[in-house]
């Protein structure tokens, strides 16, 4: 299919029934049925080995680092699901955000779009971390909509393996790919 926009998406939660996760899981299901043209694939970011340059041989890096960095090239944009650890992002969604950097920097000029789940604010204040990040890195996020969930308020966001059942968090996300779909669009001189 011509014209795809290829979306990675990252969660910063490595736990099997992460909220955030499921954000993902709703967002690759919202992309086979209601938003047309866009293909996200959820690439897992838990073997990453800790950032340590003395991993890196003339000009190479670990093959997990390796085929995490190809991924994150090929992708059209990205789509962070990033939960909030003492008010910034994860250190497993840092430490990626770090290996993908390294030069050649393979972040640079990708749009991007974070989504997050939680207590309190919903993650909110990892977001404007994330977007701090994204400055130096040179990613582009998309400004609206924001898309900060609040779990433990009712009516049940989530089931008890974690997948997004609530109708109107599922249309928030639609909304959230639409615009970034838009934006890759936009940056990529097609729209």
């Amino acid at each position: 299919m011509s014209g795809l926009i290829k979306v990675v998406a990252l969660s910063g939660s490595l736990r099997k029934a992460s909220y955030n996760t499921g954000l993902i899981r709703s967002a690759i299901e919202l992309s086979k049925t209601v938003v047309e043209g866009v293909e996200v694939e959820y690439v897992d970011i838990s073997n990453l080995p800790l950032l340590n340059t003395d991993l890196e041989k003339e000009g190479t890096f670990p093959a997990e680092v390796e085929a995490f960095r190809h991924k994150i090239l090929g992708a059209d944009s990205i789509l962070f699901a990033s939960p909030e650890y003492n008010y910034s992002v994860s250190a497993p969604l840092k430490n990626a955000l770090d290996w993908a950097s390294r030069p050649p920097n393979v972040w640079g000029g990708k749009p991007a779009a974070i989504v997050s789940v939680g207590g309190g604010h919903g993650g909110a204040k990892s977001h404007y971390h994330l977007r701090q990040i994204g400055v130096y890195i040179d990613l582009h996020f998309i400004n609206k909509p924001e898309f900060f969930l609040n779990a433990f308020q009712p009516p049940a966001k989530f089931n008890s393996d974690g997948d997004l059942i609530d109708e109107d968090s599922k249309h928030k996300l639609k909304e959230i790919l639409l615009s970034l779909k838009a934006f890759t669009l936009q940056l990529q001189g097609k729209n």
